[in-house]
């Protein structure tokens, strides 16, 4: 790839030497920048709106460090496994337990976002990185081939794409983490969210789905008619929205739309969706965008991916990939200024 490209810039250098490259794609209407350590969407500028509309940084040591999960592509496992253990035909399989010295989350130092991808190509609206992950990796099993591909498919329109084969039998579970702040303010009150979800994975202690699914109707997760968030005072949110039992052609399933005007539309193969408020949200004190300071409700998680903990739920959705088997994932977010 050449390094005159203007479209590739030098982003920084990990400890060990590493360089890191940003790839901005822009269509004019969408301009968005991608970073090669972990697939991270870094920025996402809407023609017309004076500020970026997720949450992120030009430090590379703070996207190493506190803001790991911020705007990366996780995997091969996203979210949480109980116990840090998993049985699959007839074997355990043990993980790093780096929720509580107890879970897995996020796949611990082996996630895919903490990784340096390759650039195999791009051009002024489409950037496509690849990775291999070495088997027994973190635990996992199989040698995974994974493609991730960004583009701009139409006015306001970024789609993700990733791809996965494996030898071996394996879990493969991926899901962007960007954050969003469609308003470029302090936290996102005002914001109003709806969600063609009519069940939710109930979480417990640790935040972990617990392996019952309930209905969202009566209860503080009912996201079927908009409604506007509060943050702080809202039920706490960092829970799966049911929204299929396998994954689908891409539809509609969520919209969020700012005090502002601006809208975000997701699209997604995905059977589920995680929200996470960022009522925790460690960032370090991290200077982002805007010279803002990151700090709780600023942004809100909204992660397309398979059911979390479903390799410790045999009624949830599988998620185990076979030799021969492709996993795709297709996510898109459409913006627009009403």
């Amino acid at each position: 790839m050449a390094t005159t490209d203007p479209g590739i810039a030098p982003f920084g250098t990990l400890a060990d030497g590493t360089d890191v490259q940003k790839v901005t794609l822009n269509d004019g209407t969408l301009s968005v920048a991608i970073l090669t350590f972990g697939a991270i969407v870094q920025d996402v500028r809407l023609a017309g709106v004076p500020h970026s509309l997720t949450i992120g940084t030009e430090d590379m040591a703070t996207y190493a460090g506190p803001m790991a999960s911020a705007g990366g592509l996780i995997g091969p496992v996203v979210n949480r496994i109980s116990d840090g253990s998993a049985d699959l035909d007839g074997k355990t399989y043990r993980f790093e337990r780096n929720q509580d010295g107890q879970h897995t989350c996020h796949a611990g130092a082996a996630g895919t976002h903490r990784k340096v991808w390759t650039l195999a190509e791009r051009t002024d609206t489409h950037v496509e990185l690849t990775l291999t992950l070495p088997d027994g990796e973190g635990g996992f099993p199989g040698t995974r081939t994974v493609t991730a591909r960004y583009a701009l498919t139409a006015p306001g329109t970024l789609e993700m794409q990733v791809t996965v084969s494996t030898d071996a039998a394996t879990w493969i579970n991926f899901a962007n983490h960007s954050y969003w702040n469609l308003d470029g303010t302090d936290t996102y009150a005002g914001h109003r969210l709806t969600i063609d979800a009519e069940r939710y994975c109930v979480p417990g202690p640790g935040d972990l789905a617990t392996g019952e699914v309930r209905s969202v109707a009566g209860t503080p997760y009912d996201f079927r008619q908009e409604r506007t968030l509060a943050p702080g005072q809202d039920a706490k949110l960092d829970l799966n929205f049911c929204l299929a039992e396998a994954r689908r052609t891409p539809r509609q399933v969520l919209t969020l739309t700012g005090a502002s005007g601006v809208r975000m539309e997701l699209e997604t193969t995905e059977p589920g969706v995680q929200i996470y408020d960022a009522g925790g949200i460690r960032t370090g004190g991290a200077v982002g965008h805007h010279g803002k300071t990151h700090a709780a409700y600023c942004a809100l998680a909204i992660e397309a991916q398979g059911w979390p903990d479903a390799p410790s739920h045999a009624a949830f959705p599988s998620t185990v990939l076979r030799p021969g088997e492709t996993y795709a994932q297709i996510t898109r977010w459409r913006f627009a200024q009403t």
